[in-house]
């Protein structure tokens, strides 16, 4: 098959609205920074799109089309790949190009897929409203028949997200042996009892978890939950990540809303205990704000508020890119919607070993010296480096 046709066959199929999921991987040459490419219908505003899911070393980027605007985002792009998976209503395709772009394309029938556009459908929660969690009713999400109380509604979907994150990282946990999990600045604790519920109780982990905040009385009170429902592997303690030293290893590290440069704290003592996963959603990233001095850039610097939300922007990649510098798998990505916080990108990390790439620490040194940022992470890494 000529790579013309394939298109228009696959153009044919999208535009009769049978595509229920796709996926574009194998890029041909190791410089594409796109590594697979994901497929889906989905409603917006009542109208029909198709989205285009992005995945790059380090982020996830989205695009919604139009069938017409899909069918050529298909065709510009599809030769940079080597294969796909096509799946739709009544039937699946595999399609392979050789290095000559000659087409393979293997067509076989399918039991009838259903096609469902995820923005019209109910979301499927890991916990789900109706069914009581003793932690979500103690901690007033919940009543006591399991629904989910209204004004803790955006509680309960962010509570949700970051199981989902959770469950994602199983596969990068040890086997055959107790878990080590540390929450750094845990607060009321709401993410951590869902960690350990989730860990613990559903998955039935061997696991100890602690939860660290400066705050003592909500420390006693999140220990007093933990000891009436016998989560007997969770303990909070009041103490500051700058002083914590009591691990030599530790397998997860989690940090929420960790201030300023408290999150790099974390990430680094997270990197020395050679943890497997690291989850944080950074707050108030005030470090290179102070210190950003480009004046190519100062077009958009001159602006406070626009400073600020560069800064910040600039600070996780920054964050990211270290930790992908020092063999972690890392990413970026979105915790909960920002209409609902502003807070709202995690940094998830898993630890890989691989050595960096040719140049990166090169482009990331030239990022720093066009900011004239001197990040507190580096220099607290900067043996790895």
């Amino acid at each position: 098959m000529e790579l013309q046709t394939m298109h228009a066959q696959l153009a044919e199929r999208l535009r009769g609205r049978a595509l229920v999921s796709a996926t574009i991987s194998q890029p041909r040459l190791k410089s594409n920074d796109v590594k697979r490419i994901k497929l889906k219908p989905v409603n917006i505003r009542n109208e029909y799109r198709i989205q285009f899911e992005y995945q790059h070393e380090h982020v996830l980027k989205h695009e919604n089309l139009s069938i017409d605007e899909a069918a050529a985002k298909l065709e510009s792009i599809f030769g940079d790949f080597r294969q796909a998976l096509f799946q739709f209503t009544e039937e699946k395709i595999q399609v392979q190009l050789s290095k000559k772009f000659k087409v393979s394309w293997k067509s076989e029938g399918t039991s009838a897929k259903t096609v469902e556009l995820s923005h019209n459908r109910k979301k499927q929660y890991l916990l789900e409203d109706g069914i009581p969690y003793p932690f979500l009713v103690r901690l007033g999400v919940q009543s006591a028949d399991g629904k989910v109380k209204k004004q803790k509604y955006d509680k309960f979907r962010q509570i949700n997200r970051f199981i989902e994150f959770i469950d994602d990282a199983l596969e990068h946990l040890p086997k055959g042996r107790t878990v080590r999990i540390l929450d750094f600045g845990s607060g009321k604790s709401y993410l951590t009892f869902a960690l350990y519920h989730y860990l613990r109780i559903e998955k039935g982990l061997d696991l100890r978890v602690t939860g660290l905040d400066l705050k003592k009385e909500v420390i006693e009170e999140c220990q007093k939950i933990a000891d009436d429902l016998q989560y007997d592997q969770l303990e909070f303690l009041v103490g500051d990540i700058n002083e914590y030293n009591e691990e030599s290893a530790v397998d997860m590290v989690v940090t929420l809303h960790a201030c300023d440069t408290a999150t790099d704290m974390a990430l680094s003592r997270a990197v020395k205990w050679n943890a497997s996963v690291i989850l944080s959603v950074p707050c108030c990233q005030h470090e290179l704000n102070s210190q950003i001095a480009a004046p190519g850039l100062g077009l958009m610097l001159q602006h406070g508020l626009i400073k600020e939300r560069f800064s910040a922007l600039a600070t996780d990649s920054v964050r990211a890119e270290i930790l992908s510098l020092v063999g972690y798998e890392t990413q970026l990505m979105e915790f909960i919607d920002l209409e609902n916080t502003p807070k709202n990108i995690l940094i998830r990390a898993y630890k890989t070993g691989k050595k960096p790439a040719a140049g990166q620490l090169e482009r990331y040194k030239a990022f720093t010296q066009l900011l004239s940022a001197d990040p507190f992470l580096e220099n607290e890494l900067q043996h790895l480096l």
